[in-house]
């Protein structure tokens, strides 16, 4: 029999084992919701204590940990500390994706959660700069790149274990759930702040109140764990597993056979991460509750809107997810960056008019793009790469996204409004960074619903570039 032969009858034996009886059918679907509450309850409690750290930068930390500088000098310190993070994320891909595509997904994920939330819980703890001096500023940035490596390793694992457990046509609706953790984690993060500076208003806030959010993540990695301890690893690894397949050296493979589909997925992520991140960085918060600035609303007033803005981007994740399994991948996002430069140009002339309402519907409405260009990534960057080097490859790409994107996107709007006097030269610069994503998925082809499983690396690895020879 040739070789050939072999690899259809491989094939279709592995379809007729997926065959599944109508029991089975129950209990495959039980346990893919199973996966789906655990992807979403971790991933919403890792990006809680991200977005907490984020959202109090602009805050709180630029007052007690960075005091020793000039009100400007100490702003745009704390936020170049939330950049900071960004760049030990691909530390934490690399080891993640590493050990996740030789070890599996599910011992990653939780070593992730233990991590993140250990950190954020220590950050809570934390004397101030006017209690230690240097010490304190030293400590939070440890601190902080301990969240860096946690959150550069916990969203691939999360991802490929909805997507390699979720059914062929709703990988886009189940991937959806780790996707819809970073909203829920943005809602979570601004809404405990939001309370407890009604509950600690004024000078208490500063004193105390803004230690109790990151100190209430004890409890919420112990919920975390709960869930993800009693979720089945991933079958497809578990296939992997099974067949003595992991490659040795994963890493290397990913960049030696497919740097170039690293690069323009992380093109992808930074086409929204950068746009995201001026409400998920902590900017807006910020730029809106300056009261020597042209907003000056309450600190009250911009997280409650920032909170409304987070369910608004909740919702638009999940329908997105929804449509990617109607009209694929790349329809969807190339739909997202139209509807997400749109919510550019909108954001500021809403934002500077000055009161909560148009606050509110500026985030919102920019929720729409950054929603439909967030809630397909987790199908469509477990789709382009191989099952072999899968876990390296998304959390790498999302990683460098994270870095191209978001990391330092507080701190360019932050120097771009200093330097310009005006929002005008931040609208340009999302605006870019838009059209830069647009770029990057108009190069990629749609591989919405290709197998995933090792017996398909063949068909992962076929034509993945619009411009590849058929």
């Amino acid at each position: 029999m040739s070789s050939n032969a072999e690899g259809g009858s491989a094939k279709a034996a592995s379809h007729q084992a997926q065959q599944l009886l109508p029991g089975d059918e129950v209990r495959s679907s039980n346990e893919q919701r199973r996966v789906a509450l655990a992807t979403t309850v971790g991933t919403a409690i890792e990006w809680y204590d991200f977005f907490l750290y984020a959202s109090a930068a602009g805050l709180v930390f630029n007052k007690l940990f960075f005091a020793g500088l000039g009100a400007q000098a100490a702003t745009v310190a704390s936020f170049l500390t939330v950049g900071l993070s960004f760049l030990f994320r691909p530390l934490g891909a690399f080891l993640a994706g590493y050990f996740g595509d030789k070890l599996g997904r599910r011992v990653v994920l939780m070593v992730t959660l233990m991590g993140m939330g250990t950190a954020t819980a220590v950050i809570g703890l934390l004397p101030t700069y006017a209690s230690i001096g240097v010490a304190a500023p030293i400590l939070l940035v440890l601190l902080r790149v301990l969240q860096g490596i946690s959150a550069g390793g916990e969203w691939g694992g999360a991802v490929l274990m909805a997507v390699e457990h979720a059914p062929d046509h709703k990988r886009g609706w189940y991937g959806c759930s780790p996707q819809v953790g970073v909203p829920l984690g943005l809602l979570m993060a601004s809404g405990i702040l939001a309370l407890m500076s009604v509950i600690a208003p004024g000078d208490a806030f500063l004193t105390w109140g803004w230690r109790i959010p990151f100190l209430i993540s004890v409890v919420l990695i112990a919920l975390g764990y709960f869930i993800r301890r009693g979720v089945d690893e991933s079958p497809v690894f578990k296939e992997i597993a099974e067949r003595k397949e992991q490659t040795s050296n994963p890493i290397g493979a990913l960049f030696r056979r497919h740097g170039l589909l690293v690069l323009l997925a992380a093109l992808v992520f930074a086409g929204n991460n950068a746009v995201g991140y001026m409400t998920t960085g902590g900017w807006i918060q910020k730029y809106a509750s300056n009261p020597d600035g042209p907003v000056g609303l309450s600190r009250d007033t911009v997280l409650l809107a920032v909170t409304g803005s987070a369910a608004s981007w909740l919702v638009f994740t999940l329908l997105s997810g929804k449509v990617s399994d109607f009209i694929g991948r790349k329809k969807t996002y190339i739909l997202g960056f139209i509807l997400q430069l749109g919510g550019v140009f909108t954001l500021f002339p809403l934002v500077n008019h000055g009161d909560g309402a148009s606050l509110f519907f500026g985030l919102a409405l920019l929720t729409i793009g950054t929603g439909f260009t967030y809630g397909p990534q987790a199908a469509m960057y477990a789709e382009i790469f191989p099952a072999s080097v899968r876990f390296s490859g998304v959390s790498i790409s999302y990683a460098i996204g994270a870095i191209l994107g978001g990391a330092f996107a507080p701190t360019i709007a932050e120097t771009l409004v200093d330097a310009t006097g005006s929002t005008q030269a931040v609208t340009y610069y999302l605006a870019a960074m838009s059209i830069i994503g647009l770029l990057a998925v108009i190069a990629l082809r749609d591989k919405t619903n290709v197998p995933l499983g090792p017996l398909h690396e063949e068909e992962q690895r076929e034509r993945p570039f619009i411009w590849s020879a058929s």
